[in-house]
């Protein structure tokens, strides 16, 4: 079937501006398509999330031209990773001076990485984007897909906020970036939340815990088994420490992650690095769709990327370098679909 006869505002409608969003919007200048991208916050906002950028990241970076203004940011470089047992008895993966292939991309990319506070680098990735051209609104509220009479996707409707007027912008394909909760994937059928399918995590950030150096560390404690704990080091001192376990798991044997995030900073071999240690905020929760189950993603007029396509990786709950790769895949399916005249079925080109 092809797309509808109804006239479009833009090729694309991006809902949402973290990572995936935006990336979007650049992969689709590359493309030469016309693209505006929406988002409720306003930049720079927080993101509760544990702010690693891994080398599945770099090469997304890498590719769009990003690294050098990437090193720069305020932040922290990773150089290795540490994955420890219960036991405190590990490995430590040396990543200097290494780099892997991207059969993707076609690159050779660093395997190391970056650990920067999303307030920043989403920020910059908007202002990025906004820069090569991209039309981005902050403070808009999607509330509603549009639909033409077979069904089809051709744009939202929404307000600049809360207090806007309804707004209609259509749109030849609509993407939906916008996290676990995503409206677009509640509009069009496809939210569910599988608690068997989803971890759930905590974030803290600290200054003033010792033996901070260039490393990620995973810690897989007894208190959270088969998940882990973990301490990500930030510029100027700080960290990103936090806590996370499989839902169902969670429910299943009744921990309160708060009250186990506790339990391991005041047991060895952490709470010698953490007597002198202040938390800069009450720990903050969030949902993490894993990418352990297939689940639609797509349909007439529109596909969902990164968090709510559910992409987060199963084991080490990244979500940022699956989120750039999905934008730089659905945005050339978009490309191609627009190009054929015909986006009612993306499935074809984006599997």
């Amino acid at each position: 079937m092809p797309m509808s006869t109804t006239s479009c505002d833009y090729d694309l409608a991006i809902v949402g501006a973290g990572p995936a969003g935006a990336t979007a919007a650049i992969y689709a200048k590359r493309h030469g398509l016309r693209a505006i991208v929406v988002d409720r916050a306003t930049f720079p906002r927080d993101k509760i999330c544990g702010d690693a950028l891994s080398g599945k990241s770099m090469s997304i970076l890498d590719e769009l031209g990003l690294m050098e203004d990437v090193a720069r940011l305020q932040g922290a470089e990773i150089r290795h990773i540490i994955l420890a047992s219960p036991a405190d008895v590990g490995a430590r993966v040396d990543m200097r001076d290494r780099t892997h292939f991207d059969p993707l991309t076609g690159r050779h990319v660093p395997m190391g990485g970056f650990v920067i506070r999303r307030e920043i680098f989403d920020d910059y990735l908007v202002q990025e984007a906004r820069r090569r051209g991209a039309e981005i609104r902050e403070g808009f509220i999607v509330k509603e897909l549009l639909r033409d009479a077979s069904g089809c996707v051709i744009g939202i409707e929404g307000k600049q906020g809360k207090g806007g007027s309804n707004e209609q912008i259509r749109a030849r394909v609509v993407l939906g970036c916008d996290g676990f909760n995503s409206i677009v994937a509640r509009k069009a059928n496809l939210y569910r939340h599988d608690p068997r399918h989803s971890l759930f995590a905590l974030r803290c950030y600290y200054e003033g815990v010792e033996g901070l150096t260039d490393e990620l560390e995973l810690h897989f404690a007894d208190e959270v088994r088969p998940g882990y704990f973990w301490i990500f080091p930030l510029e100027d001192g700080k960290a990103n420490i936090g806590i996370g376990m499989l839902h169902s798991s969670m429910k299943r044997k009744g921990i309160d992650l708060r009250v186990a995030l506790e339990q391991v900073l005041s047991r060895a071999p952490f709470a010698k690095r953490f007597r002198q240690a202040r938390p800069l905020e009450k720990p903050i929760g969030w949902n993490l769709p894993i990418g352990s189950k297939r689940r639609p993603s797509h349909g007439a007029g529109f596909i969902l990327l990164g968090d709510a396509a559910g992409l987060i990786d199963p084991f080490s709950g990244e979500g940022i370098g699956n989120a750039f790769y999905s934008a730089r895949i659905g945005v050339a399916a978009c490309a191609e679909a627009i190009g054929e005249g015909d986006t009612s079925d993306l499935k074809a080109l984006f599997v």
